[in-house]
């Protein structure tokens, strides 16, 4: 059964949603599934933008069967490559033999390593500036290389401003029939999912992304909707969503705010977090979060780290180390460069406390753009009456830094 809905007069979505699916890219945690977007454009000549993953293929095929009504697929236009987008590409090649590819050469090169088998079939390589025309509509194509993958691209219909941005400016969560950005109240109910989406999966490449804001800048008077291969389709308040992407690839905190992560065996480090949480609180900062490092998968910790200016690590000394799940957060802001925040450091060790002197020497030399405040908590097994006065300076010291940005 088809399940279809009108972009504009002659554009599609033909895309599927994946609610089963327990971990996307077999990694991130996805409750709320997620959607694989194509898009199918009736002009003149039919086309193609992008397929979806295999799991979803009989979906697609169905869609696209159900608008051509007999016409034959002319063109195929394949922005990314990654197999959740680029997964039914065989399968369309064998369906519709006559179809043309459109893509890049490194999207060709990729093609041939996934094992798809273009034989036969006419290849259109296209670079930064080329046009194609398919009848009413014209659209060029705009590379984006490492956005995330580096042979990825954007395509920009002339004709009716429609970008088709590839895994910029997607999200998580599943599709459950409204498609616009305007069906939905996103700020409430997608933000949090798009922000882990970004910055799990896109926000190492801070750069490239800025690179492509810099050109969807200059082409901003002609784009008047904005298609992501995941989430919804945007026909409105491009400000806030652009807002959002020059923060995160700028890493720039969103918000003024404190999130504790603490890491704690037996519960006592997690009573230490608990009481300066209170007490940044009693400071006027409510804008503060609590993590259970061992219990919160790092694809929500990463997300909530690039939203909020300040981040506490409250970690128990294991085997005169770091504790692990602290040190793979640790090395997970260093493989998604995080940038630009302030930090503030708890430790705890019945013996030999180690944990906060190589947590600073970590944030001091792996991560770029960190500041550290000189003041620290350390503890002999538990918080005690006698700390009372350490924890209450460090409180000051991070509330005096949230309040001085």
């Amino acid at each position: 059964m088809h399940c279809v809905r009108k972009v504009t007069e002659d554009l599609y979505w033909v895309g599927a949603n994946d609610r089963r699916l327990a971990l996307f890219e077999n990694i991130h945690p996805i409750p709320k599934g997620v959607s694989y977007n194509s898009y199918l454009l009736l002009d003149e000549k039919t086309v193609l933008f992008d397929t979806v993953d295999w799991s979803a293929c009989r979906q697609l095929l169905d869609n696209i069967q159900y608008l051509l009504k007999g016409r034959d697929l002319d063109y195929l236009v394949i922005n990314h490559m990654e197999p959740d987008h680029g997964g039914s590409i065989e399968e369309i090649l064998l369906r519709y033999p006559k179809v043309t590819v459109i893509s890049t050469e490194k999207a060709f090169l990729f093609m041939g390593q996934f094992g798809f088998h273009l034989e036969g079939h006419e290849r259109i390589q296209v670079t930064e500036g080329d046009t194609q025309t398919f009848g009413r509509h014209t659209v060029t194509f705009v590379g984006a290389p490492m956005v995330h993958w580096p042979e990825t691209m954007v395509t920009l219909d002339t004709t009716n401003g429609v970008l088709f941005s590839a895994d910029a400016f997607g999200s998580f969560i599943a599709l459950d029939g409204r498609l616009f950005n305007d069906e939905v109240d996103f700020d409430r109910d997608w933000i949090d999912e798009a922000r882990r989406y970004y910055t799990n999966i896109v926000g190492k490449y801070g750069p490239h992304v800025r690179a492509l804001l810099k050109k969807a800048e200059g082409l901003l008077d002609q784009i008047k909707m904005i298609c992501p291969l995941h989430g919804p389709v945007w026909r409105s308040d491009f400000g806030y969503l652009l807002d959002k992407y020059r923060r995160w690839s700028a890493y720039e905190p969103e918000e003024k705010g404190v999130m504790i992560v603490y890491a704690s065996m037996y519960g006592n480090t997690e009573a230490a977090a608990q009481a300066l949480a209170a007490k940044l609180v009693e400071r006027g900062i409510t804008n503060t979060v609590l993590y259970d490092v061992s219990g919160v998968h790092v694809s929500y910790l990463i997300a909530e780290a690039f939203r909020l200016s300040h981040i506490v690590l409250a970690s128990v000394t294991y085997n005169l180390g770091i504790y692990p799940p602290m040190h793979q957060f640790l090395l997970d802001m260093k493989a998604l460069n995080l940038q630009n925040r302030t930090f503030a450091l708890v430790e705890n060790g019945s013996w030999a406390c180690t944990a906060g002197d190589l947590m600073e020497k970590f944030l001091d030399q792996e991560l770029k753009g960190m500041t550290v405040l000189n003041e620290r908590l350390s503890l002999a097994s538990a918080l005690n009456q006698g700390r009372e006065e350490e924890l209450d300076l460090l409180a000051d010291a991070i509330a005096d830094s949230v309040q001085a940005e």
